[in-house]
């Protein structure tokens, strides 16, 4: 069965074109990536901004040209933190029914929870990891989001999203280039209020492995191997120490956007944003450290996109 699934964020759209054979392992046909920056000023004006909705449509007709010459069969296309927070998202719900409707009658995005959106992510994430180093926490860093969920071979035990992502703290907090250590400190503030409140809900305590999923923790994976360009086989499955994996923050925290833009694996599109990003992971990393004890961080490139894919075969 060829599926194709799409996942509408913050920040970027992604598509999973795959095939799924009986046993439930998927085999990717396609995978693509574009920033559209769906988000843009949501958390200020609770609001989709017109010039986002239509960058995201230029995205998704050509991923439908996609799913029309690939000949999958069925699409699920999954929007998320930014849409849910949005007053007009009927604007944005009408387009994509216009666009996929074309290629699959009758299909639209839709909008899923943060609960379930955490669920997708962890089915994703966890499908090549040995069970035995389990329990997982599995954490997707998004543009508005950030979901935590525990869970292991026998599924998920507690899932939380909480409305924090790299979109949201920079345009709340990061407003300098680069950012001021009074804006930084108030970033840290925010990050840590918004982790503990999910760190609350999900006995972390619990967990041997935390797996990081999404563009800002495959990022800064890459940076921390010294990648001279982005490489998803070398990113999938590596493993960053958190001391490493705090000096790659720190020093992009630090970075004017300039320096952070010349790095060999930066997609253009999450420059501007990276920072929010690492700030929010290593406020994850101390977490995580002091209540479970974990020390490195394992980085997937399966995530909630592999999630919505499998979701369409059940």
């Amino acid at each position: 069965m060829r599926v194709a699934g799409i996942d509408c964020g913050t920040n970027s759209i992604r598509l999973l074109i795959a095939d799924i054979a009986e046993d439930g392992t998927l085999t990717d046909v396609t995978r693509l990536m574009k920033v559209v920056r769906l988000g843009q000023g949501v958390d200020a004006t609770g609001r989709l901004a017109p010039e986002a909705i239509e960058r995201t449509r230029v995205a998704l007709v050509e991923y439908a040209d996609l799913i029309r010459e690939t000949g999958a069969t069925a699409v699920r296309m999954v929007a998320t933190s930014a849409t849910r927070d949005a007053s007009n998202r009927e604007d944005f719900f009408a387009m994509t029914r216009e666009v996929l409707g074309a290629v699959i009658p009758g299909a639209e995005a839709e909008v899923i929870t943060g609960d379930e959106e955490a669920r997708l992510s962890f089915a994703g994430a966890v499908g090549e990891l040995d069970s035995a180093r389990g329990p997982f926490v599995v954490v997707d860093l998004g543009g508005g989001s950030t979901e935590v969920v525990l869970g292991d071979a026998d599924g998920v035990h507690a899932a939380y999203s909480t409305d924090i992502g790299c979109v949201r703290l920079t345009e709340r907090c990061l407003h300098d280039d680069p950012p001021t250590a009074a804006q930084v400190a108030a970033a840290r503030e925010v990050a840590a209020d918004k982790i503990r409140e999910a760190l609350e809900r999900v006995p972390v305590e619990q967990a041997h492995t935390w797996v990081g999923v999404a563009g800002t923790m495959t990022t800064l994976a890459a940076l921390a191997l010294e990648l001279d360009e982005y490489d998803s086989e070398k990113i999938h499955l590596s493993s960053v120490p958190f001391d490493r994996l705090r000096e790659v923050c720190d020093g992009l925290v630090a970075a004017t956007r300039e320096k952070r833009a010349a790095l060999g694996p930066m997609h253009p599109g999450r420059v501007d944003v990276i920072g929010g990003g690492s700030i929010i992971t290593t406020v994850l990393a101390e977490e995580l450290g002091r209540r479970a004890g974990i020390t490195e961080l394992v980085v997937s490139e399966h995530d909630i996109l592999d999630g919505i894919a499998l979701s369409v075969a059940r």
